[in-house]
């Protein structure tokens, strides 16, 4: 059994496993000092090292080479060492240059959060109110593309894309025929699939999932609502492809979407298949466990769903009308 090595970041030193990122080390300390990520997928291997809007100082290399490194460093993709001591938030250097990681985003990225539907999921839409600028300094004209069907339910808006690839790892390793990709090179690239083949294998509704962005929607749920009017109730069912349990997002008696579920860095646990994801929309269809938690942080939040079930679902399901009943004893008492 290998020894840990201790790192300490923002101040905070905690032991970690060798040959674990700087970033995961950070996660497993947790709060503010976890450096975002717009790329890096834990959950698909090779992802990492395209949005570098994970970037820290690394102020000391190590015990044995204490020197610093040299340039800032995608957390992503390096790895601590014995003694390492780095500065994310508490390092001005870092801050002023993930605002411009930020503002290189927003070059093509489209700012029509009004109509996205990955309004208030989004995590360019985060990084861009905290170090966005109020105006671009870009003077070329975006690239803009057509919005094109990629299959029967999902669509691909690519100018909302920031080519983190997540997309295109998911179809690699959990599917067993990928037909889309990076087309050309440099500032030409480009998602998109093969001579106009649609995505139609049984998992291709996780490559909305890893998106973090709005650049693959789910037309299933298009326009349909804003997703902090939902109410997000985690629920399961016995599923002969995936492991069935996902995330149901009710407006009313309805359920709008339905998700896999994601940790608190926005990443899916568990990949689920297209049946559950766009055929099961009926409450009958589900054994409803309870509220899904939100971050305070997050704008979903602000509907305090978890003490205002649906009442439907409430009447159908006894263990969350006594999770309910006391949620909204806890409440009565502030």
């Amino acid at each position: 059994m290998s020894d840990k090595v201790k790192v300490t970041i923002d101040g905070i030193t905690v032991e970690v496993e060798p040959g674990t990122s700087i970033l995961n080390a950070a996660r497993q300390i947790g709060g503010d000092i976890v450096p975002p990520a717009m790329c890096y997928y834990s959950k698909l291997e090779g992802s990492g090292g395209k949005c570098r809007t994970c970037i820290v100082k690394v102020s000391k290399g190590s015990e044995k080479d204490p020197r610093p490194m040299p340039k800032l460093v995608a957390s992503c993709r390096t790895t601590v060492m014995d003694g390492m001591e780095v500065q994310n938030i508490t390092s001005p250097e870092v801050i002023e240059a993930r605002a411009g990681v930020v503002e290189f985003l927003l070059i093509n990225h489209p700012l029509d959060c009004p109509v996205c539907d990955q309004a208030g999921e989004c995590d360019l839409q985060n990084l861009g109110y905290e170090h966005g600028l109020q105006k671009t300094r870009y003077e070329f004209e975006r690239r803009t593309f057509e919005r094109i069907d990629i299959g029967d339910k999902i669509q691909l808006h690519m100018n909302r894309c920031i080519l983190c690839y997540r997309c295109v790892f998911t179809a690699d390793q959990i599917t067993n025929r990928r037909v889309h990709g990076i087309l050309n090179r440099g500032d030409h690239s480009e998602i998109s699939t093969y001579i106009k083949t649609a995505v139609e294998n049984d998992f291709s509704g996780n490559i909305i999932d890893v998106c973090p962005v709005g650049a693959l929607t789910d037309k299933t749920f298009r326009f349909k609502n804003r997703v902090w009017f939902t109410k997000p109730i985690d629920a399961h069912r016995d599923c002969p492809t995936c492991s069935g349990k996902v995330t149901l997002w009710y407006k009313g008696e309805d359920v709008l979407r339905i998700t896999a579920r994601k940790d608190i860095y926005g990443e899916v646990e568990e990949f689920i298949c297209n049946t559950c994801r766009f055929e099961k929309k009926k409450t009958a269809d589900w054994v409803l466990e309870h509220p899904t938690h939100i971050s305070d942080a997050s704008v979903i939040s602000s509907n305090h769903y978890e003490t205002m079930v649906p009442l439907p679902v409430i009447q159908n399901n006894p263990q969350l009308q006594l999770a309910n009943q006391i949620e909204l004893e806890k409440t009565s008492k502030f």
